[in-house]
């Protein structure tokens, strides 16, 4: 094989291997602009590499594009302790094949955004331990010789890692919850309809007491905003969905709302001439909502906006808000 032809087949060996590296990046970091950086990383390290001496590839990329994240997890925590409680995860639209396998509900939680904010709490190596062993089912073993660390050390940072993400669950965090789609639909729809007409009794009703909201400030705000109080979070809706000539100039028209899962998660999106403007997440219990996320920052909802691009949406919910 001349040396074009090994080039081409070393590379379809790593594109291969793509789609998995790049949820298991995003898991790590959070984001998918910093996956992709990560995974283009690991290609410059795959081609550098003496191939011929790699007995086997996914297992070799698993550990460089593991280890890449782990460097830049460890800058980032320097960053955001500059900027905490502003970190926000990118959003995923369903099919992305960055969110990655979902045949568990371990696998489902670990790309919830509720998940992934309390990963964040986590150090570095307890972050790759615990999404290694739940979301792509590696053993102990294996999870060492990727880290370099021994197979207690993983046993450890394993059970580190599950107890804080109780500990947090149990002082109010939410996750831990499925809830059948069609229910999770028509809540979403009631609190939408209650949101834009003002109905401020029916919009607390479908809230639970323990409700918390957060925001990005329309992607304005330095610092994330939470509210919590059905009351509080029902006056922060209603005026948030409340449609205003200002809100429009500020959009550059009207736009339409669309009905979508975003992370395996109901969410509203704000789409206007293809672009997606905003979005608003929510967490839902069988009845009620537990949690709203708005998130409007241009830059965590680029890959979102890609994909809604190749999408087949549904009859807006608005069709000019």
């Amino acid at each position: 094989m001349d040396r074009t032809a090994t080039d081409r087949f070393d590379t379809s060996r790593f594109e291969a291997s793509r789609n998995r590296l790049a949820s298991l990046a995003y898991r790590l970091l959070g984001s998918a602009t910093d996956a992709q950086d990560a995974l283009q990383d690991a290609f410059l390290h795959w081609q550098a590499a003496d191939r011929q001496q790699i007995k086997v590839p996914e297992a070799w990329l698993t550990k460089v594009v593991t280890n890449l994240c782990l460097d830049r997890l460890r800058s980032a925590q320097v960053r955001r302790e500059h900027t905490a409680g502003a970190w926000f995860p990118e959003l995923l639209l369903d099919g992305d094949p960055m969110l990655g396998p979902a045949d568990t509900f371990e696998q489902r939680e670990s790309i919830s955004l509720a998940m992934l904010t309390v990963m964040e709490r986590l150090s570095p190596v307890e972050r790759a331990v615990y999404i290694l062993r739940e979301a792509f089912s590696y053993g102990h073993a294996e999870i060492a010789e990727i880290l370099d660390i021994t197979e207690s050390a993983s046993q450890q940072h394993l059970h580190r890692a599950r107890t804080r993400i109780t500990a947090t669950r149990r002082r109010g965090d939410r996750g831990g919850r499925e809830v059948d789609p069609a229910s999770a639909r028509r809540i979403v729809e009631e609190f939408l309809t209650a949101a834009t007409s003002g109905r401020t009794e029916r919009l607390v009703a479908l809230l639970t007491d323990d409700v918390i909201a957060l925001s990005d400030g329309a992607g304005l705000a330095q610092k994330l905003l939470r509210y919590d109080t059905p009351q509080r979070v029902a006056a922060v809706m209603q005026g948030g969905f409340k449609p205003t000539p200002a809100k429009r100039r500020l959009a550059g028209g009207a736009p339409a709302l669309h009905y979508a899962l975003v992370n395996g998660a109901p969410a509203i999106l704000f789409v206007l001439n293809d672009q997606i403007l905003g979005t608003v997440a929510f967490e839902v219990t069988e009845d009620k909502i537990a949690a709203v996320r708005g998130i409007a920052a241009p830059t965590r909802l680029a890959r979102l906006t890609e994909t809604w691009r190749q999408y087949e949406p549904d009859t807006p919910l608005i069709t000019e808000w």
